[in-house]
């Protein structure tokens, strides 16, 4: 041992000299951690204003677990409750913060349980942010107690929190109780950490009227009666976040199933009801199975009931094990739904199940990656419905959804699927079609480019990892490229961290392919964004394809070298079946060959839909001429495939309504063109259904009817007519089945007036008799597309009666172009009044940019912005810019349309073809 220069007995000494001075090391780190986390996290004891103006909660409390009492009064529309949380104390704090609203919280009864009781010196609810700041006048000692608070609320009638809804029962008007807690609405029930974070589980006991149904997530576990009430305990729940905890308290039927596996499935519904449930129950039971074999997870509690709310402010709520629907997303009334409620029914059930993975077993971390869970949900409820309904084409439907998408991200003023959310106030906005339909798109454009099987092994892998915890986009991310391989990362934060997309220019040049990509902006604009595009492309038949990733702003392609010999005479086609979300724009010659393989029925579906709507895009973005779109739209004319015609009559809607702007002279002329394009799918279809007829013309019928009554066409309008009369004449009668029956109310409400109001005062006795919601909105979807100003404002009125639900009255608001200039007036006249009303949900949006949206001048967007500079929330300022941006738009396209010379010629031309 000499060569290092140590005795033995030194080397003994050194040895204990270290372990003396290792433990006076780990002394000094444990000191300076302690003193470091107290000066990090001790709060002064008097600053309570510190908590306020936050976006997030602080993080010195961690909850575990709730034990959650209400008493729910259904004739005062009040409720008691109390609360004990398990609560985690993680750093020094002397005090306690955690959310709650509208809540009055007994002061007296706050104490917080550990070594010692901890009672509160101070108790402050803070409306402004929801907050409730309990101040201690000891440090909390580090560790688990138990926090005990006792409150009391109003069962209110504004759809979220602890909230009532109201349903007849052998005529006599009652009142049930009903949560909806996402996005941040918990807090109106019960005091709670309510970030989506801050997972725990949830022990929930109700005192109701003992003659009622009473449900949470779980199964009952006790029930004890006492004369009139009862007391109902349920199973503790698995981890999760509040914005997922549900309670409805009311008198309902239910139909039940159960999965292969023994997960017990109902419907609930109003008393009499039930048969309107088995459709969406075996949607239920057979998507579970589904969704059991794609994520390689069980469904993770032990039963599911779904049931249909008569008052919802959204579609659904994917509550854990206790769906809630409005019940136009649940109901199915096999003889007076039509088939689009049908494929409705079935979409939002797939849907709101995929949420009990994708959202509720694992969790998105903060409202930032809420598209995580709605993009995801929205794009696999597709997947679903395609295997249990191969016949709806449904993959082709989903262009719908990108359609949606790309028309909102056209516009300046979008925002990122991945949006900074800084308050509670600005997550109702971001429930749009960014974060569902782009958000779908871009998965569905991902899971092209990475393969089917590689993209569902990937997912599966995420999902178990991650299960009863919280995830970020790039968690999703990481589990996709460690699967596949391929640069996940790189190439999808161009798409979730940046606004807008890109159209691809591409032309032909000495046997080269040209690609150029820029942002597209529906104004016009020149944006600056750049993107990482999956390009694919097509050359005179599918089986002559090309595949690469577009990474910089140009790219050349040699035909020569890609072997697309037949490049000087074939059609070029990019983004084949419309799998990526982009927009092409073809050079001239390119786009004539396109033309010509519509005409000759070469195209698939997706790419006919697909040319036609960048079409449409370009000429609103002033790219493109309204002359060369008509001639495009002329060459769908024996188009008969439901989502191609569905969306060239939408379109053939948006280009009337800015000819009556632009030129109101050749109006006759583009009616009569879209009439000759419609009349030739109209006459295939005819008014009856036939025998095995598919599904997807059942919904075609209505659209080409109601766009054929829209467009004026006398023979539409005199059948509509007596099919109507006939109908109210027997409820029962054949001559007018659901599917046709919105085009027959749009037909009799364009020859209402003020001095013919017959058809008018039909429409609304069918409405106060019908039971079923589906027909209801129906009928409010018709009603304001009467020409006559005067009853559109008769209309109007009528959806703010309490005639109509809450939640239906936006579907009132499709106004006629005559009627537009009196919707405006109305909704000023009104707006006190409709922001009372729904000014702290995000309906209030639905207002504005259907009555503001459509006009088309730079003088109404300026007197838009006037009216509205004091009266503008949080939750409503995107969507006023974005309102006031497509008038602005709009003008210019006018502008555009007015200096177009062949228009005239052209649109006299096409209305005088006869197809």
């Amino acid at each position: 041992m000499r060569e290092n220069g140590l005795t033995e007995r030194s080397m003994i000494l050194a040895a204990g000299a270290t372990i003396v001075l290792g433990c006076l090391w780990r002394l000094v780190c444990k000191w300076n951690e302690r003193t470091r986390r107290k000066i990090t996290t001790k709060i002064p004891d008097n600053e309570m204003d510190q908590f306020k103006g936050q976006p997030r909660l602080p993080k010195f409390s961690v909850p575990k677990r709730y034990d959650v009492r209400l008493k729910p009064d259904l004739s005062a529309c009040t409720f008691a409750g109390s609360v004990s949380i398990d609560l985690d104390i993680v750093a020094d704090t002397k005090f306690i913060v955690l959310n709650a609203a509208d809540l009055s919280v007994k002061s007296d009864s706050v104490c917080f349980t550990s070594s010692k009781v901890f009672e509160p010196v101070n108790v402050e609810l803070v409306e402004a942010d929801e907050i409730l700041v309990l101040e201690f006048a000891d440090t909390l000692p580090i560790g688990v107690g138990v926090l005990a608070i006792d409150f009391e609320g109003v069962l209110n009638d504004k759809m979220k929190g602890f909230y009532r809804s109201t349903y007849e029962h052998q005529g006599e008007k009652k009142n049930m109780a009903v949560t909806q807690f996402e996005p941040a609405d918990a807090r109106r029930c019960f005091p709670c950490w309510d970030e989506p974070a801050c997972k725990a589980k949830f022990k929930i006991t109700l005192d109701v009227p003992s003659e009622l149904v009473a449900l949470s997530n779980m199964p009952v576990i006790e029930e004890n009666v006492d004369g009139p009430l009862k007391t109902v305990s349920y199973q503790e729940t698995p981890i999760m976040s509040t914005y997922l905890v549900a309670i409805v308290v009311g008198l309902f039927d239910y139909v039940e199933d159960h999965t292969s596996d023994g997960i017990k499935v109902r419907v609930y519904c109003q008393v009499g009801k039930a048969n309107q449930g088995n459709f969406a129950l075996h949607v239920a039971v057979k998507t579970l199975e589904l969704y059991k074999e794609y994520f390689a997870v069980q469904y993770p509690l032990p039963k599911l009931d779904m049931i249909a709310v008569p008052d919802f402010a959204a579609g659904a709520m994917e509550n854990y094990g206790l769906v809630t629907y409005r019940e136009t997303a649940l109901l199915f009334d096999d003889k007076h739904s039509a088939a689009a409620n049908k494929q409705r029914v079935a979409t939002v059930v797939a849907h709101e199940l995929a949420h009990q993975w994708f959202g509720n077993l694992v969790t998105m971390e903060w409202w930032t990656h809420l598209w995580l869970n709605e993009g995801f949900a929205t794009w696999v409820s597709y997947l679903a419905a395609d295997s249990l309904f191969p016949e709806w084409k449904i993959w082709t439907q989903f262009l719908d959804e990108t359609t949606e998408g790309l028309r909102l991200d056209g516009l300046e003023e979008s925002h990122p699927i991945e949006v900074e959310i800084n308050h509670a106030s600005e997550i109702d906005e971001i429930f749009d079609a960014i974060s569902y339909r782009k958000g779908a798109s871009v998965i569905r454009m991902l899971q092209s480019y990475l393969g089917a099987e590689c993209f569902q092994k990937s997912l599966a892998s995420y999902i178990k990892k991650y299960a009863y915890s919280n995830a970020k986009t790039e968690d999703l991310w990481a589990a996709l490229e460690e699967g596949s391989g391929e640069p996940v990362k790189n190439l999808m934060n161009s798409w979730t961290r940046q606004k807008g997309y890109p159209v691809v220019s591409v032309r032909l040049q000495d046997q080269k392919l040209e690609f150029e990509q820029s942002q597209f902006l529906s104004s016009g604009s020149h944006g600056d964004g750049q993107w990482i595009v999956p390009i694919t492309l097509c050359c005179g038949s599918y089986d002559v394809n090309k595949s690469f990733l577009l990474q910089t702003k140009s790219e050349t392609l040699d035909a020569k070298e890609s072997k697309l010999v037949e490049i000087k005479s074939a059609w070029v086609k990019l983004n084949v079946h419309q799998t990526g979300f982009y927009r092409v724009k073809y050079d001239d010659d390119l786009a004539a060959r396109l033309r010509y393989a519509i005409e000759k029925k070469i195209l698939t579906e997706a790419d006919r839909f697909g040319i036609l709507d960048d079409s449409f895009a370009l000429c609103m973005a002033r790219h493109q001429s309204l002359t060369s779109l008509l001639t495009l739209m002329g060459a769908y004319r024996e188009e008969l495939e439901y989502t191609v015609l569905s969306n060239l009559i939408n379109i053939s809607y948006k280009v009337t309504r800015i000819a009556a702007d632009a030129t109101p002279e050749l109006l006759d002329c583009i009616n009569q063109f879209f009439i000759n394009l419609f009349q030739y799918s109209a006459e295939r279809l005819g008014w009856d259904p036939k025998q095995g007829e598919s599904h997807l013309d059942s919904m075609l019928r209505g659209e080409v009817l109601t766009a054929l009554a829209v467009f004026g066409h006398d023979l539409t309008l005199n059948e509509a007519s007596r099919r109507f009369h006939a109908f109210i004449d027997d409820r029962n009668t054949l001559l007018l089945p659901p599917d046709i029956r919105k085009a027959a109310y749009v037909a009799v409400m364009q020859r209402v007036s003020t001095s013919n109001r017959s058809g008018y005062e039909s429409l609304l006795r069918v409405y106060r008799e019908t039971d079923l919601s589906q027909e209801k909105t129906r009928i409010l979807g018709s009603l304001a597309s009467c020409p006559d100003p005067n009853i559109v404002l008769e209309v109007l009125n009528f959806v703010l009666s309490s005639e109509v639900r809450s939640q239906d009255a936006v579907f009132g608001l499709a106004v006629s172009k005559e009627g537009r200039e009196t919707a405006w007036t109305w909704l000023q006249d009104k707006w006190d009044y409709i922001s009372k009303t729904w000014g702290s949900g995000f309906l209030i949006t639905r207002f504005i940019s259907a009555v503001v949206s459509p006009f088309a001048s730079f003088e109404k967007a300026k007197e838009v912005e006037e009216f509205f500079a004091g009266r503008t929330k949080p939750s409503m300022a995107r969507t006023l810019k974005q309102s006031i941006e497509r008038i602005n738009i709009n003008a210019k396209w006018v502008q555009s349309i007015q200096n177009e010379k062949q228009l005239a010629e052209t649109v006299k031309e096409l209305a005088h073809r006869k197809y």
